[in-house]
């Protein structure tokens, strides 16, 4: 996308030690965003979009990594069925869409009707046009009724993305990421580019605008993401009460049970 080509690029990847680091600092701010969400009853939908390869999957992997999964709720649909292809772009939607207390993280949302969908010709031309004059309508409901919307779309460059799929391809613990789908994209770069320009384009609001996130280094971007995710949504830390071990209730009589010599046992190999 060419916003995405604005500005320098850092050369140098970022060591695992330090990314480790950070990210412990950051995991850790993330569980006290988790309890404000909770304890103020805040709605709040994050929206990843990107290419192929991009580093979606390991940027939701690290957000939720250490919170709770019932409040960082991720959300990533298969491709729609037929019936689905007829019905209105946000319904499969709704019911996905955050209670009280809940965050909820989009690998892929609406936005793939008019992306991969519209590339591969999955959305028709008219579905694609009628999408991109409704969705900031659609949009704007959700933020005037109260959810925090947070869009962030993974700007890989061409040649790292050719470097990730050749990873896939030859490392049999990658292979399974790699899907026709991947290679369809792969092929068709350049109208996947002019595609997510028109659709950035068209969907950049003042209400819901679109953030470029550079991922080309993966443990940078996703660095670069938590924190600007926890810098845009207010929280203050809760300082939980040091919970105490009780006293445990013993129970002689359980005490004089059988043991469990004669059970069955995995395995120890290791």
């Amino acid at each position: 996308m060419k916003k995405a080509e604005v500005g320098n690029t850092d050369a140098h990847k970022l060591k695992r030690r330090k990314y480790e680091s950070e990210l412990r600092k950051l995991q850790i701010r993330l569980c006290h965003l988790q309890d404000w969400v909770v304890s103020r009853g805040l709605r709040v939908i994050i929206i990843f979009e990107g290419r192929d390869a991009a580093g979606k999957g390991g940027t939701i992997r690290a957000m939720k990594e250490r919170v709770n999964p019932r409040v960082f709720r991720v959300v990533a649909l298969p491709p729609p069925s037929e019936r689905e292809k007829t019905q209105f772009f946000g319904q499969r939607y709704a019911q996905q869409l955050p209670a009280a207390g809940e965050i909820v993280i989009f690998d892929r949302s609406w936005y793939s009707q008019a992306g991969v969908e519209r590339v591969m010709r999955f959305a028709s031309k008219e579905n694609y046009n009628r999408f991109l004059d409704l969705c900031p309508h659609f949009e704007k409901a959700l933020v005037d009724d109260g959810i925090i919307l947070i869009k962030i779309w993974l700007e890989v460059s061409k040649e790292e993305q050719e470097r990730r799929f050749l990873a896939r391809i030859n490392d049999p613990l990658r292979q399974w990421k790699l899907s026709t789908m991947d290679l369809e994209s792969y092929k068709y770069w350049d109208e996947i580019s002019k595609v997510a320009d028109m659709m950035v384009n068209a969907t950049d609001s003042k209400h819901a605008p679109w953030y470029i996130l550079r991922s080309d280094d993966k443990r940078r971007a996703r660095l670069n993401c938590i924190a600007y995710i926890l810098s845009v949504i207010p929280h203050k830390t809760i300082r939980r009460k040091k919970a105490k071990l009780p006293n445990r209730v013993e129970n002689k009589r359980y005490a004089d049970l059988p043991s469990l010599r004669g059970r069955h046992f995995v395995p120890e190999r290791y």
